[in-house]
This record gives structure tokens, sequence and C-alpha cells, in this order.
């Protein structure tokens, strides 16, 4: 059943994995991820590698490397139960191979696990991750802005992403949000973003450390008239983050999403008759639901080609 249910969801994805084929990041990072499997089945090749089996048979994998590969699938599978997008997934993968691919390189020949973490090297300096840029219903904040939004209206409250670029958890949490924002912004309730990594003094201000090792990336901080209610992950008294899943039933449920929404949607259609009153050709900003039907949806002041 597991095997049928694991065909299925890669037959759903199947369309996704194409397009990611097509990107240098995912053909880098695949070819890196199966480096030391080619190296060690290639005719020509592997009979001239070291071995430790018995039988002296240098193209195929001795115990200790198998050790090390069913290793790398535990760990991978037990990152994999938290992760909530293929992105993840497919990240948490190339990661740790890339780990096992170091340890088996300077295992079999020292000259080999050299080069192979040399190409690593220059492949995270000069290959990155590709960024989220589908449709999505986001105020990209910088350090000027972002107060003055916050509290230029008490009747909007705010879900706002502190994030970095850096930061793999950021980049696969990017379609999660973008979602959300489709399904919930309206005139009431607004998503934001701003870049902690790029404007410090952000992350200073809001308290939300960039330090991989306090886990506190991405946070969602939820606001209302200009005045922090909550956030996720909670941060303890040491300020390391309080273990969260980043997924959309987690979000919707901590953040009231469907009960914000409700009392939003009243905001927009008292928005909009106040509008009417003023102008019937001149629609009020932000007024506009997020359903795919609508005509004229809004649209972003900034994008991330503006950061």
């Amino acid at each position: 059943m597991a095997l049928i249910t694991g065909l299925f969801t890669f037959l759903y994805h199947l369309p996704q994995i194409y397009k990611w084929l097509l990107k240098p990041y995912y053909i880098g990072s695949f070819l890196m991820t199966v480096a030391f499997l080619l190296v060690r089945k290639a005719p020509g090749v592997c009979q001239h590698l070291a071995t430790q089996r018995e039988d002296g048979n240098s193209c195929d994998f001795d115990w200790r490397e198998l050790e090390i590969l069913m290793f790398l699938s535990a760990i991978v599978m037990m990152k994999n139960r938290r992760a909530i997008t293929m992105e993840q997934h497919i990240g948490n993968l190339f990661l740790f191979s890339k780990v096992a691919n170091v340890i088996l390189f300077f295992r079999l020949d020292i000259r080999l696990g050299i080069l192979y973490l040399a190409l690593c090297v220059a492949f995270v300096m000069t290959c990155k991750a590709p960024v989220y840029m589908g449709p999505e219903y986001i105020k990209y904040f910088s350090d000027q802005t972002i107060d003055e939004e916050l509290q230029k209206d008490s009747r909007v409250t705010w879900i706002v992403e502190f994030y970095a670029n850096w930061s793999s958890d950021c980049q696969s949490f990017a379609p999660v949000f973008a979602d959300l924002s489709l399904k919930y912004n309206c005139a009431g309730l607004r998503f934001g973003k701003v870049d902690i990594g790029r404007y410090g003094e952000v992350s200073e201000r809001y308290k939300v450390s960039t330090s991989p090792l306090s886990k506190q990336l991405p946070s969602l901080v939820l606001f209302q008239g200009g005045r922090e209610i909550m956030r996720r992950p909670m941060v303890d008294n040491k300020g390391r983050a309080v273990s969260w899943t980043f997924n959309e039933e987690n979000i919707i449920r901590e953040f009231n999403l469907n009960e914000l929404f409700q009392k939003s949607k009243k905001l927009s259609k008292g928005r909009g008759l106040k509008g009417e009153e003023q102008d019937s050709s001149k629609p009020d900003e932000g007024s506009d639901e997020p359903h795919p039907e609508t005509n004229h949806p809004e649209q972003p002041t900034e994008s991330k080609k503006d950061q």
C-alpha cells in the first residue's frame, strides 16, 4: 500500500519534477548526489578503485559503503517527516547525499574527497536554488516601510513573514505562504514579507534572530493596529525557537485565518460601499477578495525583483 501511495505521489508531482530538471540548480544537485554511484559503477574507472570486498570486485559497493548509504536513507527519512513541500523533500535528499558523498570519496581516496569537496563549495557559491516567483498577494517591506504600513490603518490585520533569502526553510515555505495569501487576502487581512537577512535593523527591532542555530527562520507574526499579537514559532527564554511545523493546516488553525477572513470581509464590504458613494468608478484599494474568478486582482506594490 505504501509503495502504491508513493507511486501515485510521484506521478502527481511529475510535471513539477520535469520543470525542476530544466533548472541548472537541480541538474547540478542531482549529478553531485549520484557522483559516487557513477564513479563506483563507471566502466573503465571502477576497475582502478580501492575496495574492501572479499571478492576484490571494485565495481560494487563494499559493506562499509552500504552501511553509510543505509544510514543516509534513515537520516533523509527522519528529516522528511517534517517536510511540508516537495522542494523540502528534494532539498533534504540533496543535502545529506552530498554529505554522504564527501565521506565516501574521502574514504575511497583522499584526492577524490578533496576534489568533490571543492566542487561542492564552488556549486554553493555559484548556483543558488530557484526562488518562488508564482502568483501571490504579498506586500514586500523594507526597513523604511514596515512600521508605516503596519500602523497605517488599525482596522487592518497583517500577517508578516520574516525571512532570509539564504535560508532553505524560507525558500521552501514561500509557495505555502503565497498560497495562503491568494486564499485569504482582503482589505482587512493583508500579507507581508520582510527580508531580515538584508535589513538587519528590522531583525533587531522585531526580535527575530537570523542565526541558523536559533531556528527562527521563517517567523510568522500577526499584527493588529501595529502591535504584535502572536508569532510562530514561539521563542523560549534562551532565545531558541520552539519546534513548530510550517504547513498550511497549522497556520490556518493557529492564526484563526478562517475567522479573521470572515471579519475582514465585512470590512471589505464596508469599504466598498463607502467607495461607491465617493466614486462608483474607483474601487477601493485592497478590497478584492482572493478568488480565482476575480478579474482584476490586487497586485503587490513590491516584488522580489525590487528586493
